[in-house]
């Protein structure tokens, strides 16, 4: 007893060394570098003001929800399991709240840095984001272990990833419509009808932008990677119980917890050569694979005496680097496709939209394929368990692709305060360009790596829920499957649609903020008075928290309206059918939006070779339309997969019970 009460907490244990080694880096690494003159700390105070304030409107709001589904659990499920959905939600929130400090901090570090040299910004970049990787990883598997170790049952842990995708879900749809009704506004009016700079300071809506890239790329994501990792442990340890006992429960958390450690030693290996920021970053991410993988093999073998788990672990690992390289080749500015659609954008907006339309319709099938054959190479090595295993595998290098995505915003951040504050010296804006324009793709890997392992957990998740209404199979030629397949399909689009109209609507307020201070505030146009920021923080505030609702209420009632009226085969094809219409869905969004934002970067960075105004305003117009595809709508769909999953299997006697008595 006493050896596996130890087994048990070697997890949570190691979750701790990583929030311990976070912290020291921040205060021995991070805070002990200078904020900069006095003009770039202004700026930073008033991002960090907006954040803060945002952010504790949006949590206080989302507390009502969670306390209300709270007490319904209590009643319905127990007490227990509303403790546990309660305690997936704080550590979601705690997630994207720490990650948001972070960023804020930094921002202002990293731009000040790039006025010395390129490596020091670079450094405090990629620490930075090592510390918010390693923070939410950390946290959720302090999370997940302990409450193992307390509970006792893994079925308990449902509700903790019930809880911590639906504040995920608050988190990135209100930070998305956040960020991208600023940035839209930002980028229509300024960049189109007054022809200045993306963070030019006359701009009413740009510290409304340089707020939404805390509030959405770096909270949102951080509670979004949070609640995939922590659904993705939870369905491989409730199969793993069920299959292996014991052993195959803790496996799951060992290779999560040697994900860790390899992660924060990659993060050591950091440095850039001939200021390569891509290579360096992406030179973390082979080693922490690398180190994965040496790392595993000691415990596949004691637990399970041979290398069939070993080998769908590896499979994961594997699976990660497959689709950072296809992330990368559709969305790098070094690569065909986003040359194509430059190159399109010379006739104007419409040839951008079409051109980046079927880039990233393209894009889809590789990136599906790909989880298709892990999908069955995992199944033909180690049947249903090594299906959840892929997805440990694929979540084992969690902290070191969060840290990836979190450099993104971070640099964007630095960079558009240097641009508001006026002070760069040298080529400190050049740098920050370089810097700028691979954070754009290292964010599109992690919202696809996010995807992509809430869809590994979503198809252990089915098996599970089969399990648990012991329908064993799903007949598909059944009229309330085939119901279900269709509703679940459909879901994905009615989704997206609520959360493109909120994004629309704040948007539109934006533009005619934006468009009033230009036209009626005195010398505003020639630099001599300053805008009214405030303004425009409030109308995306009203948005996001105004637009956060609706999607999460049909993520929660469409699978219990189907459950009771209908049934749970239907239930079964509505998981079915919502996993297929996800993942190509959000595979699509993301790469297409990150295809246009690059192909605006790629003119913005005089990689075009001359000054052409037509290109450049097409290429504005495709990103504007792609911004809420990659940092609203797409990454958002994994919560909505991850809901609807939980809540199935949470519901399924209820609705057997249901169906009995009617």
């Amino acid at each position: 007893m006493l050896s596996l009460n130890f087994a048990l907490l070697v997890a949570p244990l190691v979750g701790l060394a990583a929030i311990v080694f976070a912290v020291h880096l921040v205060w021995h690494d991070l805070l002990v570098k200078s904020k900069g003159p006095p003009e770039m700390v202004e700026i930073h105070d008033a991002i960090k003001a907006g954040a803060n304030t945002y952010l504790a409107l949006q949590f206080s709001v989302a507390a009502l929800f969670v306390g209300g589904i709270t007490v319904i659990l209590s009643y319905v499920l127990g007490v227990s399991m509303a403790l546990s959905f309660t305690l997936g939600a704080v550590l979601s929130g705690l997630s994207a709240y720490v990650g948001m400090r972070v960023s804020i901090y930094m921002n202002v570090r990293t731009a000040n840095a790039a006025n010395h040299n390129f490596n020091e910004s670079l450094d405090i970049a990629t620490k930075s984001g090592t510390v918010i990787g390693l923070s939410l990883t950390g946290l959720g598997l302090i999370g997940v272990g302990l409450l193992y170790f307390i509970v006792d049952n893994p079925l308990l842990l449902l509700g903790m990833g019930f809880g911590a995708s639906l504040i995920g879900l608050f988190a990135r749809v209100g930070g998305g419509i956040y960020t991208k009704a600023a940035d839209i506004g930002a980028d229509l009016v300024g960049k189109l009808e007054e022809s200045i700079p993306e963070d030019d300071p006359r701009n009413a809506a740009v510290i409304a932008d340089q707020v939404g890239d805390n509030v959405g790329d770096i909270a949102g994501t951080g509670s979004d990677v949070f609640q995939s990792y922590v659904m993705a442990l939870v369905a491989a340890m409730i199969l793993g119980i069920a299959i292996h006992g014991i052993g195959g429960l803790l496996y799951p958390l060992f290779v999560a917890a040697s994900g860790i450690m390899a992660s924060l030693i990659a993060s050591r290996f950091i440095s850039a050569k001939n200021r390569d920021a891509q290579k360096a970053i992406y030179k973390g991410m082979y080693i922490a694979v690398g180190l994965v993988c040496l790392f595993v093999l000691p415990f596949a073998w004691f637990i399970f005496g041979g290398l069939r788990e070993y080998l769908a672990t590896i499979l994961g690992t594997f699976t990660i680097v497959f689709l950072a390289w296809l992330t990368l080749y559709y969305t790098s500015m070094r690569r065909k496709p986003i040359q194509d659609i430059v190159r399109a954008s010379s006739a104007g907006p419409a040839m951008n939209i079409i051109f980046g339309f079927a880039r990233g319709f393209e894009s889809a099938v590789p990136s599906v394929l790909v989880f298709a054959a892990s999908v069955l190479l995992s199944f033909a090595i180690s049947g249903i368990y090594g299906l959840s295993i892929v997805a440990v595998g694929f979540l084992s290098v969690n902290a070191t692709l969060v840290a990836m995505s979190s450099y993104g915003p971070i640099v964007d951040n630095a960079k558009g305060i240097m641009e508001l504050s006026g002070v760069h010296q040298g080529n400190a804006l050049e740098i920050m360009d370089e810097l700028d324009s691979v954070g754009n793709t290292t964010k599109a890997v992690c919202k696809v790596y996010a995807l992509g392992t809430s869809s590994f957990a979503q198809v252990a998740i089915f098996t599970v829920f089969l399990e648990a209404t012991n329908l064993r199979v799903i007949n598909v030629a059944n009229p309330p499957v085939v119901a279900g397949l269709l509703m679940g399909g459909v879901l994905s689009f009615l989704f997206v649609s609520q959360i493109l109209k909120a994004v629309g609507n704040s948007a539109f307020r934006m533009v005619g903020e934006v468009r009033r201070q230009f036209a009626e505030i005195p010398g505003l146009k020639e630099g001599i008075a300053k805008a009214d920021y405030k303004k425009c923080v409030s109308i995306s505030t009203r948005g996001a928290l105004k637009g956060m609702f609706l999607p999460a209420i049909i993520a929660i009632v469409f699978p219990l309206a189907v459950g009771y009226s209908i049934g749970v085969e239907a239930v079964g094809g509505l998981l079915a059918g919502n996993l297929v219409s996800t993942i190509l869905l959000g595979f699509m969004m993301i790469l297409t939006g990150a295809s246009w934002d690059n192909a605006k970067k790629y003119v913005e960075t005089g990689k075009l070779g001359h000054v052409d105004t037509k290109t450049y305003e097409a290429t504005v117009v495709g990103d504007t339309v792609g911004d809420p595809f990659k940092d609203a709508a797409g990454p958002s769909l994994d919560f909505l997969m991850n809901l609807i999953g939980s809540m199935a299997i949470l519901f399924a006697a209820s609705f057997l019970a249901y169906a009995l008595f009617a």
